[in-house]
């Protein structure tokens, strides 16, 4: 990547290369959901049944993976350059990405297992709290000044969403305490997570051209 005399670059390949990870990661999550054994005295509608669990995993999952690369991609509307500790931060955000469909498999395999639910449900909220953690740092770095935002953004708007971005710092670590009392209900929490972000985007004034 071709760095210009102030250490920026172009923020293409950063988005090129994110999404090819994002689509890998969300395509993941359908290997876990199996074909069921069907007993000789059992329906195949009975044994479809039985793995609730991994539809709602895998659900939740793809709707979590699927908003991350939606605000990421929004994000990414207002950067025009990146540096190297962007680049940096970024690529943690995608370690955590592509790691998502291992707890998922988890929450699929022991929803409905007491006390294993519970430790699935830690793990699962533990690594959204990493997303959550790795996403502001990337807005934070993304603002630090001007110079990696497109120049007709707002940028002391854009510094103002900093709060509302770090909301998730505060929402998914009490994921982590929920999961200890219900795993279902964790899991449904991710989703409706997921949905509220889907639909509570940050939109940043732009200067109107003339």
């Amino acid at each position: 990547m071709q760095q210009d005399d102030d250490g920026t670059s172009g923020s293409s390949r950063v988005e090129a290369f994110s999404d090819g990870v994002f689509a890998i990661a969300i395509t993941l999550l359908i290997l876990d959901i199996k074909v069921p054994k069907v007993a000789p005295d059992q329906h195949l509608w009975s044994a479809l049944g039985q793995q609730w669990p991994s539809y709602a995993a895998y659900v939740v999952s793809f709707l979590v993976i699927g908003i991350i690369w939606l605000n990421h991609h929004t994000m990414f509307g207002y950067v025009a350059r990146v540096d190297r500790g962007l680049v940096v931060i970024n690529l943690l955000l995608l370690l955590v990405v592509a790691a998502i469909p291992w707890p998922t498999a988890l929450m699929a395999e022991y929803l409905r297992d007491d006390p294993a639910s519970h430790d699935a449900a830690v793990v699962y909220s533990s690594v959204m709290v990493l997303v959550a953690i790795t996403y502001v740092a990337l807005w934070w770095w993304a603002t630090r000044t001007d110079r990696l935002l497109y120049p007709d953004v707002n940028y002391t708007r854009a510094r103002a969403t900093r709060g509302r971005f770090a909301l998730g710092l505060v929402v998914y670590p009490v994921t982590v305490v929920l999961a200890l009392i219900s795993a279902p209900l964790t899991l449904a929490v991710h989703g409706l997570l997921a949905g509220y972000y889907a639909f509570n985007q940050v939109a940043i004034p732009r200067a109107r051209s003339t």
